[in-house]
């Protein structure tokens, strides 16, 4: 039936919709970001089809009635971090922290970044005002050398921290690439400055944080300066497992989020030698290699591989 505004037909007033918030494999996945309902998963046809989405529709929307308001961030960036309920919490934060000591860490993280992957989080020479800790995801650095080459610099993964070489200079001195898309927490190093003053063990914890980076750079330089190619890569491989191992993962199952050429920059190596390597260790039955799916069979056999390096340099 027509309703005409008239005295007698006065239109209601529309309440704005609640904010649906969707959870599950189809929400969560980039395609329905950017399509909703028209996601190729509810593109069905017939009665039958019909009910589970509708169905769907109507679940969410009843649960966003009685759903607490979300948190307003700004634009470009997630909702206010939790870094008591972050599953990384303890490859990033000291542990023990008092409940005092996490309320203020929290209030100056308080967003999240998200980067699609081939995007940069920063790059060469963009003046450093934060650092970047990695909630989820992967990033490569790089650096463009004198004759033009990119040359990447370094992995890092969920849990880790980026941006601290420019803490000296005042800018960065890489670019950060995501692998994959990522997430990261703002870190303002101000306001991290003067939660250190604040709370010493922040302080101590992030000492040891730039002592590991050290680390990782002078095992970097004895890759490049004395190692063979078999060497090189058992030792990369066996990195990326103990890190997977460090965040709850798989030590001997894993994904490989870098090329084959980017593997190559990094250690110093070019793309037949490195292909040629995976072919090698495939073949002494140290490794399974589908595409970018690594499957480690003997850990000692690599070790070995490293054994004897160490034994060759004595």
């Amino acid at each position: 039936m027509l309703v005409t505004n008239t005295p007698h037909h006065t239109p209601a007033t529309r309440r704005p919709a609640p904010a649906v918030v969707f959870t599950g494999p189809v929400f969560d996945s980039p395609v329905f970001e950017r399509t909703g309902f028209d996601h190729p998963a509810f593109n069905l046809r017939g009665p039958d089809h019909a009910l589970p989405v509708r169905k769907a529709r109507a679940e969410h929307t009843e649960r966003a009635v009685t759903a607490p308001r979300a948190v307003t961030a700004p634009s470009g960036v997630g909702a206010r971090v939790r870094c008591s309920s972050c599953k990384m919490r303890e490859l990033c934060l000291p542990a023990g922290l008092h409940p005092d000591e996490m309320a203020s860490l929290e209030e100056m993280v308080y967003t999240r970044k998200k980067v699609r992957r081939g995007e940069s989080l920063f790059h060469n020479g963009d003046a450093f005002n934060s650092l970047y800790a990695i909630r989820s995801g992967f990033f490569k650095t790089r650096v463009a050398t004198d004759d033009g080459r990119d040359q990447v610099t370094g992995f890092h993964m969920a849990g880790e921290l980026m941006g601290i070489d420019g803490i000296g200079a005042g800018s960065y001195n890489s670019d950060a690439i995501a692998l994959e898309d990522s997430e990261v927490c703002v870190l303002p190093y101000t306001r991290l400055e003067a939660l250190f003053n604040k709370f010493p063990v922040l302080q101590r914890h992030f000492h040891k944080v730039m002592s590991r980076e050290i680390v990782r750079d002078h095992g970097v330089m004895l890759l490049l300066g004395s190692m063979r190619a078999e060497e090189r890569l058992a030792t990369f491989l066996l990195n990326l497992s103990k890190r997977f191992t460090a965040r709850g993962y798989s030590a001997s199952e894993f994904i490989l989020r870098m090329t084959r050429e980017e593997i190559g920059s990094y250690l110093g190596l070019k793309l037949e030698t490195v292909s040629r390597t995976f072919s090698k260790f495939q073949d002494d039955g140290l490794l399974g290699v589908h595409q970018k799916h690594i499957s480690i069979a003997d850990i000692t056999g690599l070790k070995n591989i490293m054994g004897q390096s160490a034994a060759a340099h004595a």
